[in-house]
């Protein structure tokens, strides 16, 4: 009786600052059951290394080259073509994280490599964060601790959460929870949707009424970003449409910085019109001394939206639950493909 084939050789390129977090002693556990897993990663960081802007040129373990199956998130290099011609037998790549725009480049499509994202198990982060900003913004709260002297405010200056029109500009996987969050809500929020792609007919099913964007900016008291950044999307809430959102409106942005102007929000925000709750900045970090770090109607986070500290586990169980379909030869979940990758956040 012939021997049963080996399993296939993986191999983790991520961060050593966030391995142990996305990929914990169990799921390595679970994931070397499955394949046979390379030790590493083996690049030094630096201490301070931050995943979202990792060091440049971390190296690949000795193993790359039998691999067929690649681990990546944070901190692994662009999958040019130089690169993978060190990894002839790679044939899937599992992304602990969420966009892989950064990390696939043409050679992996054609290459026939299988991509796959696990930026559904970061979604939920997102979503609940944004409802959260949201819950925020729909009672001016940084407006009311700005003016919290020591006495009451009046009470015809409060603002309630019931009732608020809040429109989402896209329907993104992010966009799409948030409709939801806000649908399963009991105050009764108004929901406009703005997105090219979506039928009135979807927006309905998704709980939103679907009106173009300047429409959208006019209605809401409560304008959340939620769209990926494209070309035809960088800079789409600029001076104008900022200047149609109704006066002590606010903008949440947990997508992408440049889809919204900076200049123009600085403007609006510093003139005290508009209030802004921002987890995404162009540039991003902002400059130390730039205005709307400074403004008390703004609050600014640092691009913790998403999957963070324990939640990163997350990510690196749906990376080893795909690995587990793609050698069960079942469909992936997350599979990211060459055509809809432009769509994407």
């Amino acid at each position: 009786m012939a021997a049963p084939p080996d399993p296939p050789m993986a191999v983790c390129v991520m961060d050593p600052v966030i391995a142990d977090q996305v990929l914990p002693g169990e799921l390595r556990e679970r994931l070397s059951a499955l394949v046979r897993l390379a030790p590493g990663p083996e690049h030094p960081t630096p201490q301070h290394s931050n995943p979202r802007h990792p060091t440049p040129q971390p190296t690949f373990p000795a193993a790359f080259a039998e691999a067929e199956i690649l681990i990546s998130s944070w901190g692994c290099p662009r999958l040019t073509a130089d690169v993978l011609a060190r990894a002839p037998r790679l044939r899937a790549v599992m992304h602990a994280a969420g966009s892989v725009k950064s990390l696939v480049s043409d050679a992996v499509w054609e290459r026939g490599i299988v991509v796959s994202s696990a930026a559904d198990a970061n979604a939920g982060p997102v979503v609940a964060y944004t409802l959260a900003l949201i819950t925020l913004a729909a009672r001016r709260t940084l407006t009311m601790a700005a003016g919290y002297g020591g006495g009451w405010p009046a009470f015809d200056s409060r603002s309630g959460a019931d009732g608020t029109t809040v429109g989402i500009v896209g329907a993104s996987r992010i966009g799409r929870g948030v409709l939801a969050g806000l649908r399963g809500s009991d105050a009764g929020h108004r929901l406009l949707l703005s997105d090219p792609y979506v039928t009135d007919e979807e927006a309905r099913r998704l709980g939103g009424e679907r009106v173009e964007l300047a429409e959208l900016c006019r209605r809401s008291a409560v304008v959340s970003v939620h769209a990926p950044l494209l070309p035809e999307t960088t800079g789409l809430l600029d001076a104008r449409m900022l200047g149609l959102i109704p006066d002590g409106g606010v903008l949440v942005n947990t997508a992408r910085g440049a889809i919204v102007d900076t200049e123009a929000l600085t403007h609006e925000c510093a003139s005290g019109r508009l209030e802004a709750y921002l987890d995404v900045t162009d540039p991003e970090p902002l400059p130390p001394d730039h205005l709307l770090l400074s403004l008390p109607n703004v609050l600014i986070t640092p691009h913790i939206a998403g999957a963070q500290g324990s939640e990163v586990r997350r990510l690196g169980q749906y990376a080893v639950e795909e690995v587990a379909r793609w050698v069960a030869g079942e469909p992936l979940l997350g599979e990211v493909t060459r055509g809809a990758l432009p769509h994407l956040a």
